[in-house]
């Protein structure tokens, strides 16, 4: 009776890092899409924007599509072994620093939202982190 109940919370948390993958995999999409769409319309319709926004912007743009790119490797990854709490770890820690870092960017510089910017260190902070962590996850399980 233990033994089926151990089993069960196993598969539970297995189903419960499978649903994270899931969202995740579904904001890579979206994040990849905006990226391509925004980065067209900043080429070309941004050109109007001041020299120092439009560079503010392709740093986030950058950020965003480079990370995009890392949370897709990396769900590919969890997808192709048992997810660990490290490696699910990683993927939240992209998704954080691409919302908190690219994201403050893009609503301090349109909405002139300034508080927000206080964010932008903490997604940076973020974004390394999740780098650290597919470090030790490598170390760990390869």
């Amino acid at each position: 009776m233990m033994h089926k109940a151990i089993s069960t919370n196993r598969q539970s948390k297995q189903q419960h890092k499978r649903q994270i993958a899931k969202f995740l995999m579904i904001f890579v999409g979206i994040s990849g899409c905006f990226s391509v769409l925004f980065g067209a319309w900043l080429a070309h319709g941004g050109q109007a924007l001041a020299l120092n926004v439009q560079l503010s912007l392709k740093t986030a743009l950058q950020y965003q599509l480079l990370h995009t790119l890392a949370l897709l490797a990396s769900l590919v990854w969890v997808i192709n072994k048992s997810p660990s709490k490290i490696l699910i770890a990683a993927c939240i820690g992209f998704f954080i620093g691409i919302l908190c870092f690219s994201g403050s960017i893009y609503i301090k510089t349109f909405f002139s939202f300034a508080i927000i910017g206080k964010l932008t260190p903490l997604g940076g902070i973020s974004l390394a982190i999740a780098w650290l962590l597919l470090s030790i996850e490598g170390i760990k399980n390869l």
